[in-house]
């Protein structure tokens, strides 16, 4: 089959996804949108929201939707790395044998991931990265496709352990999720109070993933492209001949050469959502706010004076 006609494929697929998840998930459209531009790229994300938002619910939704193995790690101040990678054990035999944790799935969802201390965030940051996880010396490969939602409560920092930068900079999206609108929660009130099930059909299997995930990383890109997302990510940066003067005045640090491959990434599978067979530089504006937004670090004059990491991304297209 030609690439051609697996993305015409793609965008009948996708449509319908939406479509499934649109079934329990009401709004939050833009969200569901990053959180499947990031799997189809082969990404993480990171979600921010306050509770109630039904960010658990829409991962567990999207994971039905796709046909894929989901298991969910509440993260607390005891837990420990073998909590999540699993451990060994003496078998009735006398001889060790590895019992998998939670972390082998295809998508996790770790659940407030900034209140458990950094070595078991560690843990989970080597399977982010290198698809695999080391138990006693011995390196075990995870399934793919292998996706990380992680999510993070904005309020209570007390007691927490804030993500390293280059922890942070593992998540190809931040994703702010917003209070619903009056009418939206309405819906969602007369929705989820009948005893009406809905129920979701899986639509794709594991192999299935790979393969579009294949195609998207084929798409081709003009060079004008890929040097306006290099571009965009050096102004941000406040030491760069480049930079923007918002960000002289306003950022500390600005975005590293991920943010870049990333830009490129969501961009090509952006446009293949939309039918498009190669991206132009209206599919990198699309999903430059979530990559960049937890890249930039911002000084306290920034804070001071009220301006939002979007406002500087915005003021850069």
């Amino acid at each position: 089959m030609s690439d051609v006609t697996v993305i015409e494929n793609f965008v009948k697929k996708h449509k319908a996804l939406k479509e499934e998840v649109a079934k329990v998930i009401i709004g939050q459209d833009t969200v569901v949108d990053q959180i499947l531009i990031s799997i189809f790229s082969g990404g993480h994300s990171l979600l921010i929201g306050v509770p109630g938002l039904a960010k658990t619910l829409m991962v567990n939704t999207i994971a039905q939707a796709l046909g894929l193995d989901f298991k969910r790690i509440q993260f607390t101040p005891d837990l420990m790395p073998s909590d999540i990678l699993g451990s060994e054990i003496l078998d009735e035999n006398r001889q060790f044998k590895f019992i998998k944790g939670p972390i082998f799935a295809n998508i996790i969802l770790a659940d407030e991931i900034n209140r458990t201390p950094p070595k078991t965030q560690a843990a989970l940051l080597e399977a982010m990265q290198e698809r695999a996880v080391t138990v006693a010396g011995h390196q075990y490969k995870l399934s793919l496709p292998y996706f990380v939602l992680a999510t993070q409560n904005p309020i209570e920092q007390e007691g927490t352990y804030p993500l390293p930068e280059a922890q942070l900079d593992r998540f190809m999206f931040a994703i702010n999720l917003e209070y619903p609108s009056f009418q939206e929660e309405v819906d969602v009130v007369k929705a989820t109070t009948t005893d009406v099930q809905m129920t979701v059909n899986s639509l794709f299997t594991a192999q299935e993933i790979i393969d579009f995930q294949n195609v998207i990383r084929r798409i081709p890109v003009a060079d004008n492209v890929v040097e306006y997302a290099v571009s965009l990510v050096s102004k941000t940066r406040p030491k760069a001949d480049t930079a923007a003067d918002i960000v002289k005045e306003f950022v500390d640090w600005g975005a590293g050469p991920r943010a870049s491959q990333n830009l490129i990434l969501a961009a090509k599978t952006h446009a293949a959502t939309h039918g498009k067979f190669s991206p132009d530089i209206e599919n990198i504006q699309a999903v430059a706010t979530g990559i960049l937004r937890h890249r930039i670090i911002k000084n306290y004059k920034a804070e001071a004076e009220g301006i939002t990491d979007e406002k500087i991304i915005q003021s850069l297209f």
